[in-house]
C-alpha cells in the first residue's frame, strides 16, 4: 500500500483534506464515499518522473520539492517511534501508529511513505534514505547501526535524546538573539520617528528666530534633513549592500573566508565554536556508541557541522584516521579544535572509553554554551540600554538648548 492525500466535501459540503494508506486511487475513493466523504481530488503522495517513474532514480523525493520536517516535527517523530518500537509492536505497526498519532498532513504522509517501502521488503534505514532532506547522514547512520545490532529501539531513544537536545541548543541561540534585535528595531524606529517628523517641525520655530543654534542641534537639523530628503536611497543603498555581502559569500572560497573570519570575531566566534564542536562530540560519540566505525563516524559528524573552516578540518580528521594517525592526534594536528576537546579524546582513547568521553566533551562545551550566551547577555542588555537611552538624550537636549536661550531672551 501507498500513502494518499485526498481532498473531499463532507455531509455539510465543507472542504476536508488528508492523507490515506490504499492499494489504487480507486481504492482511496472507496474508503472516503464509506466515511460519507465526496471524493474531489486524490494525488499519490510518490513524485513520479517525466516517465511516470519515480522521480531521483528510486527515490520519492530526490527532486528539490521534496517534503521537509522541522526538527520538532522529527524528535517527536523519533520520540514515539523510540517507546512504540521498545513496547515490541512490529515496524510496520510502530510506523502506522506513529503516522496516526501525528495531526499535520506533511508528516504522516512521510510516515506512511516510509511504511509502504518497508512493506515492501526495504530495511527501515533504507526506505528513509529516500528522503535524505528529511532523515540526514547520522539518523540514517543510527537507524543503520540499531538495525544491523538488534538494538533498533535504545538507539531510537538515543537518537531522540539527541535530538532533543541540539532542539533545545538552537532554541537557546535564537533567543538569545531575540532581545538585542528587538532592541536594535526599536531604537532605529523611535531615533527615525523623531528625525522625520518632531525635528522638521521644530526647525520652522529657531529658522523664525534667527537665533545661533548651538552645534549639537546643527548637527540634529543636517542630519534630520539628511534622513528625510535622502533617508529613502540610504535605505536602498544598505539593502543594496546587504543583497552584494549575500552574493559575494555565496562563492566558495569567499564563503570560506567568511566562516574564518566570523569564528575569530569577539564573542560570537566563541559561540559559534562551542556550537559547533558540542554538535561535533554529540554526533561522534551517538555514532560510536552505537556501533558505527569510527572512520564513518568522523565523516558523518563532519557533515553535522555548519561553518566550512571546521567542516574542512573535520574531513582532514577523517582523512587522516583513514591514513592510519590516531583520532586524538588527528584531532591536534588541524590545530582548530579546542584543547579540551583532544585531551578528552585522547583519554577515551587510551581507556577504550571514546564514546563516554566524547559526550561528556559534548556535556561540557554545551555548559560553556551557556555561560557564554548568559554572560553575552549581561553585557547586552545594559550596553543596549545604554546606547538608545543615549541617543534619545542627545536628541532631546539638542532640540531643549535652543528653547532654553530662547526663553532667557523673553525673560
Amino acid at each position: 500500500m501507498a500513502a494518499y492525500t485526498y481532498v473531499a466535501l463532507d455531509p455539510k459540503g465543507k472542504k476536508v483534506k488528508g492523507v490515506l494508506e490504499g492499494d489504487s486511487e480507486r481504492h482511496i475513493r472507496t474508503q472516503l464515499r464509506g466515511r460519507q466523504l465526496k471524493p474531489l481530488e486524490v494525488k499519490s503522495s510518490r513524485k513520479k518522473g517525466p516517465a511516470g517513474n519515480d522521480a531521483g532514480g528510486g527515490g520519492f523525493f530526490a527532486n528539490l520539492g521534496g517534503p521537509k520536517m522541522s526538527h520538532r516535527d522529527v524528535s517527536l517523530v523519533t520520540r514515539q517511534l523510540a517507546s512504540l518500537v521498545l513496547s515490541g509492536l512490529p515496524l510496520d505497526e510502530v510506523l502506522a501508529g506513529t503516522a496516526k498519532q501525528s495531526r499535520k498532513p506533511q508528516v504522516k504522509t512521510i510516515i506512511l511513505q516510509v511504511r509502504s517501502r518497508v512493506l515492501e521488503g526495504l530495511s527501515l534505514a533504507q526506505a528513509m534514505s529516500e528522503l535524505p532532506k528529511v532523515f540526514d547522514g547520522l539518523y540514517r547512520a543510527m537507524i543503520r547501526a540499531g538495525e544491523s545490532s538488534g538494538y533498533l529501539g535504545p538507539v531510537l531513544e538515543q537518537l531522540a535524546d539527541y535530538t532533543e537536545r541540539s532542539q533545545d541548543t538552537q532554541q537557546k541561540l535564537k533567543s538569545a538573539m531575540v532581545y538585542p534585535i528587538v532592541m536594535v528595531v526599536v531604537c532605529v524606529a523611535v531615533i527615525t520617528i523623531m528625525m522625520v517628523k518632531v525635528v522638521p517641525n521644530l526647525i520652522s520655530m529657531f529658522e523664525r528666530n534667527k537665533m545661533e543654534l548651538p552645534a549639537i542641534t546643527k548637527v540634529l537639523i543636517a542630519t534630520s534633513d539628511f534622513m528625510v530628503n535622502y533617508g529613502i536611497f540610504l535605505l536602498l543603498i544598505l539593502i543594496g549592500l546587504f543583497a552584494l555581502f549575500r552574493w559575494a559569500v555565496n562563492h566558495p572560497s569567499r564563503r570560506r573566508a567568511w566562516h574564518r573570519t566570523k569564528l575569530k570575531l569577539p564573542l560570537i566566534g566563541n559561540l559559534i565554536m562551542q556550537s559547533e564542536c558540542a554538535r561535533y562530540a554529540s554526533t561522534l560519540g551517538l555514532l560510536v556508541n552505537s556501533g558505527v566505525p569510527l572512520l564513518e563516524s568522523l565523516k558523518i559528524a563532519g557533515q553535522v557541522l555548519s561553518n566550512i573552516e571546521l567542516q574542512k578540518a573535520a574531513g582532514e580528521v577523517a582523512m587522516s584516521v583513514q591514513e592510519g594517525t590516531s583520532f586524538s592526534r588527528a584531532l591536534d594536528q588541524v590545530e582548530i579544535f579546542p584543547p579540551l576537546l583532544v585531551q578528552m579524546v585522547a583519554s577515551g582513547e587510551s581507556s577504550g572509553k571514546l564514546s563516554e568521553q566524547l559526550m561528556h566533551a559534548a556535556r561540557n562545551q554545551e555548559r560553556e554554551l551557556e555561560f557564554s550566551l548568559n554572560t553575552m547577555m549581561g553585557l547586552l542588555e545594559p550596553a543596549m540600554i545604554i546606547f538608545m537611552g543615549g541617543t534619545v538624550t542627545a536628541i532631546v537636549m539638542a532640540i531643549l538648548l535652543p528653547i532654553f536661550s530662547m526663553n532667557q531672551m523673553v525673560g
